[in-house]
């Protein structure tokens, strides 16, 4: 039996690419009431990730997922003024620039790309690392927490989430790269 959720605004962002389901998200949270649910709908993988991760962020409820013919309805409840909390950015950033000379001059520093695997295999910066931010959590043992990271993804949404993740796992050594993939102006590799 399959039951029929119920919520009070219906959220279309089909076809939309990260960031902007949850920039969409975001306003249409902020015109609803504490304890209302919104229904986004989004065909992007990495909206999954991106949604979850944004209400933990800012202390909305993420209450589900359901999956239905390639799109994914998400379903958030709007948290009242003493649940939520300020969305706030990680503080410490790296640009794009700042990121390409610090490769080239051979800082050690590793390349953590949490975008979705189909886009890194599209085109990537050479020798980055692959972690999905949706796979985060459970691959957080496989990576250092005394190296240093810069994290990318396409627009630095993503890696703003997973930035977050990595500092309160105790990794010290972190920086989102801001704008991310959109915007590399360094070498790429891709699969070929």
């Amino acid at each position: 039996m399959t039951t029929n959720i119920q919520s009070n605004r219906i959220l279309a962002c089909e076809g939309l690419a990260c960031p902007m389901p949850v920039v969409k998200t975001k306003k249409a949270i902020d015109e609803m009431q504490p304890g209302e649910v919104l229904e986004v709908r989004a065909t992007d993988k990495g909206s999954v990730a991106d949604l979850q991760g944004w209400a933990k962020r800012t202390g909305h409820q993420y209450i589900g997922i359901k999956e239905g013919n390639g799109v994914y309805h998400h379903f958030l409840r709007k948290a009242s003024d003493c649940e939520s909390k300020p969305d706030m950015k990680f503080p410490h950033v790296m640009s794009n620039e700042e990121l390409n000379e610090k490769l080239a001059s051979g800082s050690g520093i590793v390349v953590l790309d949490v975008r979705e695997p189909a886009e890194y295999a599209f085109g990537r910066i050479p020798g980055a690392i692959s972690v999905p931010l949706g796979q985060l959590e459970e691959k957080l043992s496989q990576l250092d927490p005394a190296q240093e990271y810069a994290v990318v993804c396409r627009t630095g949404n993503r890696s703003d989430l997973a930035c977050h993740l990595l500092a309160e796992r105790g990794f010290a050594r972190v920086k989102n790269v801001v704008p991310g993939m959109s915007q590399w102006p360094g070498v790429t590799e891709s699969d070929k």
